[in-house]
C-alpha cells in the first residue's frame, strides 16, 4: 500500500530536485493517505484548523497574494520543507492560486520563470496557473 505521496499519486508534483509536493483542491475530500505534515493554503479567507502545521497566505481567487513578501517567504519554507516533509499546497479549487505557488517552487527549485508555469500544467494539471497576472507573478519571482 502507498502512502500517497508518490510522484505517480494524484495532485503529487515532482520538482527537478525530487523534492515532492501535493497540490489539491479545499473544495475536495483529503485525498487518502498519509497527512501532511505542513500546508500552506491560499485563500481569500481564513481557512478552518488543519490537524497538521499550517500557514495561511491572503490570495483572493483569480489573484495574486495580498501580500507580496509574506508569500514569498510562505512559498520559500514550503520549498526547504519538501526536502523532508510532506508538503501540500492547496487553494480552493486547486488549479489557479495552487498552480501558481507551485510554479514559484519550481522557480526555488531551478526552473527558469518564463518555463515553471509550462513545467506544472505538463507535470500537475494542465489548466494550473489561470491568469495573466498569475504567470507574470510567476515568471518575476525570485
Amino acid at each position: 500500500m502507498t502512502d500517497g505521496w508518490e510522484p505517480t499519486a494524484p495532485g503529487v508534483l515532482r520538482l527537478p530536485s525530487g523534492r515532492l509536493v501535493r497540490g489539491r483542491a479545499l473544495s475536495r475530500a483529503l485525498p487518502p493517505g498519509a497527512l501532511p505534515e505542513f500546508g500552506l493554503y491560499l485563500l481569500g479567507r481564513e481557512p478552518e484548523p488543519a490537524a497538521w502545521e499550517a500557514r495561511w497566505i491572503r490570495w483572493p481567487d483569480f489573484g495574486l497574494p495580498s501580500d507580496r513578501d509574506a508569500a514569498r517567504d510562505a512559498l520559500r519554507e514550503a520549498w526547504a520543507r519538501a526536502a523532508t516533509e510532506r508538503v501540500e499546497i492547496a487553494c480552493a479549487g486547486g488549479r489557479g492560486r495552487t498552480g501558481t505557488a507551485l510554479a514559484c517552487l519550481a522557480v526555488l527549485d531551478g526552473v527558469p520563470g518564463r518555463e515553471a508555469v509550462g513545467y506544472v500544467r505538463e507535470h500537475y494539471a494542465a489548466r494550473a496557473v489561470e491568469t495573466p497576472w498569475q504567470r507574470r507573478f510567476v515568471s518575476r519571482f525570485r
